[in-house]
């Protein structure tokens, strides 16, 4: 690792902070102007019992330091205990349920990269012919389609049409597919435009103009320069759908952390928000600082500044 990409690691690192400390900031402030509060339930409670509860929680202090105090808790990944789930910290609960966002993210993001690469190329390849057509007409047509609609239709289909029993590899298989179907259509018109402007270079019609086989040009020569506004993209879509995949989660019942996500929002659990928030927030920054290392290992013509 030379002197540059030491010095780009450690400015983006700091830049991160920067970036936490902005969503601690704003979270912080939008959470306390939601309506309502933490202790407020069907069942009203007793004033003193409310005090009571405020002052456990430090609820009872000043905004202002509350904010203080949990923005120095936020660097140290302290995000307390949850005003919910009593007795349990905040950090626990996030690993309790990172593993089922993990296996549908990470698998729906493999998908989503290596379909979309192949069905990016193919459609290059036959360009403005069947192929292409029917790629970009399915592709634009799942990009604009909502993921609870096609989860509600997977649903349907293999439940209600095909009688499917809800048990063993199927509960898993079609939250996967519902994540990946969108961003592997992304990801295969992004493919397909860049593969289209490099198979257009010089040195691509040079190779061409020697003999070498179409498969060879794509795979050693276009799809080499293509694939970098593939990377750039895919880290922060990794950290979205580990734990963005909310409408998902809800429907198909995975219990991970975009459903304890949205439990801790109608809950007012303001402890559970702020850790989520700036867990995704960490998640994001990491995946972004990698895939800008990898667009630089792909193509080391670029300079990382």
């Amino acid at each position: 690792m030379n002197s540059k990409t030491l010095f780009y690691i450690v400015k983006r690192l700091l830049l991160a902070l920067l970036t936490v400390f902005v969503v601690v900031t704003v979270t912080f402030w939008a959470t306390q102007a939601i309506p309502g509060g933490p202790f407020n339930t069907e069942k009203a409670l007793d004033e003193s019992v409310i005090d009571a509860l405020k002052k456990q929680f430090g609820l009872d202090k000043p905004l202002f330091v509350q904010y203080l105090i949990y923005l120095g808790k936020a660097v140290t990944w302290d995000f307390g205990v949850s005003l919910k789930v009593r007795g349990v910290y905040v950090l626990d609960q996030i690993g309790s349920r990172l593993p089922a966002s993990l296996l549908t993210g990470l698998s729906a993001a493999a998908i989503a990269i290596i379909l979309g690469l192949v069905l990016g190329s193919t459609a290059a390849l036959k360009h403005n012919k069947k192929a292409d057509r029917v790629i970009m007409i399915l592709s634009t047509a799942s990009v604009a389609m909502p993921s609870f609609v096609i989860a509600s239709l997977l649903s349907w289909l293999f439940y209600d049409v095909f009688k499917v029993t809800g048990t063993g590899a199927i509960v898993w298989i079609l939250p996967i597919i519902t994540i990946s179907l969108s961003p592997m259509c992304y990801i295969t018109r992004l493919t397909r435009s860049a593969t289209l402007d490099v198979l257009g270079a010089d040195y691509i019609r040079t190779a061409n103009a020697k003999g070498v086989s179409k498969q060879k040009v794509l795979f050693k020569h276009a799809l080499r320069n293509s694939i970098t506004p593939v990377i750039t993209y895919a880290g922060p879509m990794i950290a979205y759908i580990i734990t963005g995949s909310i409408v998902v989660e809800q429907i198909f019942g995975i219990n991970g952390l975009g459903r304890m996500f949205v439990n801790s929002i109608t809950q007012r659990d303001y402890p559970t928000i702020m850790g989520t928030t700036i867990f995704l927030t960490y998640l994001m920054v990491i995946m972004v600082l990698i895939s800008d290392i990898l667009y630089k290992v792909v193509n080391p013509r670029v300079e990382l500044e």
